[in-house]
């Protein structure tokens, strides 16, 4: 332990989805972050296989982000949004609705991923009863789904242990559809499966249950991080897209992983060329500079919760006071010139096979059961051992951290995200330190 680290008082910081006995007993601290890697206290360089937490796509310390950032701190260091305004938030708006789709253009400010699905539920529910149909309340997640942790993002979620400690308290009126991962069907591929997209068909089961006229909306990730690189089987969305249509039902997509390039493309709806009805997003929206999240909106559901309003009405009772907090909103622009000036999305893209095949090299490796991937994104699914699910992921995460590599782990899958600037020796490092940890884990 560095001398930083043993005059640090841990005891104060209650740690989220953490072990926290377990981390202060044996700390990881990082001091500061630069392109690719992370510096730890005791002057290691950790190369950066995550993004972070899925979020830092144009790489750590971006100095055009914090030269925005410091400007807009010396000029005005908070407005409000409440009645009120100022520029940059109307310009982070129009730069945010030009990397969604085509229509999706109408864009509400949150801080984070879980603020965004708890705007978009909102949105739903607002829409239906602006055009008449108020008894649409019901919504149907996923199983296996991670949409933040509020309490309407854990009961549209599917993850047992986010459910469990708070299901005396979820919101009622949530089904939720199978989830599309299959090693039986589906192990090893490249891509999306060929196996799978009748699950889609699941919705009709539940509007048979509850009748269409009784659900608001679906929201889904297009393709699952969180919960272990879960990719959609091919004809998956673009069912889920017509069933819902047929229904007169909102399809929400969860893109707070996915947009921004992470598969080579602005948004998953882009790349899977499936739109839905309104889109969240966070992370990569600024680059994790400083809290921010977003809702893009179709025009169509946008118009019909305003113009229901009454004149001079407020239409929509929802917001926060940091929405379009001006330096965050500094963060975007700046962040979001730098994806198109670098072309970012394209650089992911053109890696994509690389990364793919770097990964798939690991078939055959100690306890590999599964490698699944699409776009920068990667998950290896390990044998749990016996009573202790997520115990091998653990240990293998930690030789890789003492190796220089930062990795994530959920359960017994690892999971591989870097910032998009990752270049071709870097994606050798990470795999092949994985590759030696699975040989030193029993």
């Amino acid at each position: 332990m560095s001398s930083n680290q043993t005059n640090l008082n841990l005891s104060n910081f209650w740690m989220p989805f953490t072990a926290n006995r377990q981390f202060k007993a044996a700390p990881r601290l990082f001091k500061s972050a630069k392109g690719m890697h992370y510096t730890t206290t005791d002057d290691r360089a950790v190369l950066d296989a995550t993004a972070g937490l899925w979020c830092v796509n144009a790489g750590h310390g971006r100095s055009e982000i914090t030269e925005a950032v410091r400007q807009q701190l010396e000029t005005m260091d908070y407005a409000p949004t409440f009645q009120m305004g100022h520029p940059l938030a109307f310009e982070a708006a129009t730069k945010v609705a030009d990397f969604m789709p085509a229509g999706l253009d109408r864009i509400f400010f949150t801080n984070s991923g879980s603020e965004s699905v708890d705007t978009a539920l909102k949105m739903a529910l607002a829409y239906h009863r602006a055009r008449g149909e108020g008894q649409r309340t019901r919504f149907i997640g996923r199983e296996r789904g991670y949409h933040g942790v509020g309490f309407g993002g854990i009961s549209v979620g599917g993850i047992l242990p986010n459910r469990k400690a708070f299901s005396g308290n979820l919101m009622p009126h949530v089904d939720h559809l199978p989830h599309t991962h299959n090693l039986v069907e589906a192990a090893f591929t490249r891509g999306q499966p060929t196996w799978g997209a009748h699950l889609a068909d699941e919705l009709e089961r539940l509007v048979a249950l509850h009748d269409a006229s009784t659900i608001a909306a679906v929201i889904v990730e297009p393709l699952a991080g969180s919960t272990g690189v879960l990719v959609p089987p091919k004809g998956y969305l673009e069912s889920l897209r017509e069933l819902c249509t047929k229904h007169g039902i909102l399809l929400i997509f969860d893109e707070v992983i996915t947009a921004f390039g992470r598969l080579g493309a602005p948004t998953a709806s882009e790349y899977f060329n499936v739109v839905p009805d309104i889109i969240t997003m966070a992370k990569a929206i600024n680059n994790a500079a400083i809290p921010m999240g977003a809702v893009a909106a179709s025009r169509v559901v946008h118009d019909t919760v305003v113009n229901a309003g009454a004149e001079n009405a407020i239409e929509f009772f929802h917001g926060y006071t940091y929405t379009a907090h001006p330096a965050a909103a500094a963060s975007a622009v700046a962040t979001l010139d730098i994806y198109k000036r670098d072309r970012l999305f394209e650089h992911a893209k053109e890696l994509s096979g690389v990364f793919e095949d770097a990964a798939h090299e690991l078939r055959g490796s100690p306890h590999v059961k599964d490698i699944r991937n699409l776009g920068l994104v990667a998950g290896i699914e390990l044998e749990s051992r016996p009573g202790a699910v997520g115990a091998r992921a653990y240990d293998v995460f930690l030789k890789c951290f003492e190796a220089g590599v930062l990795v994530r782990y959920t359960g017994d899958i690892l999971a591989f995200s870097p910032p998009l600037i990752v270049d071709e020796r870097q994606i050798d490092q990470i795999f092949s330190t994985v590759r030696d940890a699975l040989r030193e884990v029993a």
